[in-house]
Formats: structure tokens, C-alpha cells, sequence
């Protein structure tokens, strides 16, 4: 019997993939504030380009998840931003505004 381990790998790596854009956006904020949003447009760019270009399914799709995970994450930079001013997260005293 042969199995076939796509979907699970899939479906693994698209979990990780997500769970480390959630640090992710907090460390960006944190660090280098809303302006972050534009790493993570060009990453998103970036990474849809070569889904499109790369021969392997797997590796395209993950490249896709990476890309439009990126593109939520400039969203959730501005959100991360209310979330800090309403105490719910730390802000960077050493932060230039």
C-alpha cells in the first residue's frame, strides 16, 4: 500500500508557516513599527513570483502560503499597532516615532 504524504505535508507546513508569521508581525512592529509593512509586501511579491517559477507542487504551494500570509501580515501590522496602544502588548521605548 502506498501513501500518499502531500496533504499532510501540506497541510504541516502550512500551519508552521503561519504560526511564524504571527511573532513575526509582533517582532516587526515592536522593532521597526507600522513602516514594516513594506518587508512584508515585498516578501509576499517576492514569494508569489517564485511559486509561479518553481517546478515542484509542494514547494509552489508552499511558496503561495508564504506570499499571501505575507500580504495578511501588512494588515495585522497596523492592527498589532492598536493592539500596542491599548496596552495589550509592549511598546518599544527605544522606538524613534
Amino acid at each position: 500500500m502506498d501513501f500518499n504524504f502531500s496533504g499532510i505535508i501540506i497541510g504541516v507546513a502550512t500551519f508552521l508557516i503561519i504560526g511564524l508569521f504571527h511573532p513575526l508581525v509582533i517582532k516587526a512592529e515592536y522593532y521597526i513599527g507600522v513602516k514594516s509593512w513594506w518587508l512584508f509586501l515585498l516578501l509576499g511579491i517576492v514569494s508569489a513570483a517564485a511559486s509561479l517559477l518553481v517546478a515542484d507542487l509542494i514547494v509552489s504551494i508552499l511558496l503561495g502560503v508564504v506570499a499571501f500570509s505575507s500580504f495578511w501580515s501588512i494588515g495585522e501590522v497596523f492592527q498589532q499597532k492598536k493592539r500596542v496602544e491599548k496596552g495589550w502588548f509592549p511598546a518599544n521605548p527605544k522606538k524613534r516615532k
